[in-house]
């Protein structure tokens, strides 16, 4: 997972995607960002998502990189937010103040294997797919997020924006995987299929042409920048921000700085890194680093120009 804090008079988050498939508290995490929303709404500035290839696979039936406390989440949730009789949108945006208080008693009230733990096993993975198919709950949430996001004239995506793209269309991507999720019939009367964002390794979710080690070969950046002038002009943007791809370097910028690679593997389903956070002000970009204990100090900020 990775965070992004875009300033220019109003105070913008962006969180890139791939919260899904990272530990065992995704719904805490989803309903955390939910929360923080509400609360930037009201002080007037705004939190955004944009969904990655892990929470389209999720939507997919694709739970093979999900922990086994993530299925146990899910199950608790459910039977939480039954609790709540109808009030989903409550129990959705509360589950981060009560999911380790669930979490806690699940522990105490488990029992040695059996062998009817596989029919526990089945009653979670249901739980789970019930909550991430089209139409799920969760789904539903994810839909309400694109997978391109332009905020001023930066563009932020989680795999990376290619030519193809940009001639597909924007909105197209973002509608179409929208409608998807929240299992949307078609004009013939059948749920929309696998959209065109989430379909194969050049796709807006999964390429990794920004993202891997091939910037740093001088005759690879050539056409690989070259790629990202064009995408930019074409849709009036000064800079990208990609995640993916973890990067052991930690957040860094290629093209002169036009796009940044922040995914630094700070989830504790990836690489644990300490927490690192871009932050855009006009044409200056910081690259504000947390120390071992997790607090930013201002001697740990880099500084870039555009």
């Amino acid at each position: 997972m990775y965070w992004h804090l875009v300033v220019e008079l109003l105070q913008v988050l962006v969180q890139l995607g791939d919260i899904l498939d990272r530990g065992e508290d995704e719904i805490a995490i989803m309903s955390l960002l939910r929360s923080l929303s509400l609360q930037a709404e009201i002080n007037g500035g705004a939190v955004f998502q944009v969904n990655g290839n892990h929470e389209t696979m999720n939507v997919e039936g694709d739970f093979r990189f999900a922990e086994l406390g993530a299925f146990d989440e899910a199950e608790d949730f459910i039977e939480y937010s039954n609790e709540h009789r109808g009030d989903w949108n409550t129990a959705f945006i509360e589950w981060i103040k009560v999911c380790q208080r669930w979490k806690e008693r699940r522990k105490r009230s488990a029992s040695g294997w059996t062998p009817w733990n596989l029919i526990e096993m089945q009653k979670r993975t249901m739980a789970r797919s019930s909550l991430f198919m089209p139409g799920g709950r969760l789904a539903c949430e994810l839909a309400r997020h694109g997978v391109v996001l332009k905020v001023n004239d930066w563009i932020f995506c989680h795999g990376g924006l290619l030519p193809h793209h940009v001639n597909y269309g924007i909105k197209q991507m973002n509608d179409e995987v929208a409608r998807w999720m929240r299992g949307d019939k078609n004009k013939n009367g059948t749920l929309e299929e696998l959209p065109f964002a989430t379909q194969g390794y050049h796709s807006v979710v999964w390429s990794r042409l920004y993202s891997q080690e091939t910037l740093d070969n001088e005759i690879e950046s050539y056409e690989i920048c070259g790629i990202l002038e064009a995408v930019l002009d074409s849709v009036n943007a000064k800079g990208m921000v990609v995640g993916h791809t973890p990067q052991t370097v930690g957040a860094n910028g290629k093209c002169n700085c036009k796009i940044w690679r922040i995914d630094v593997g700070m989830s504790s389903g990836v690489l644990d890194a300490i927490p690192e956070v871009l932050e855009i002000i006009g044409d200056q970009v910081k690259v504000i680093r947390a120390d071992k204990r997790g607090m930013f100090r201002e001697d740990m900020i880099d500084y870039f120009n555009i």
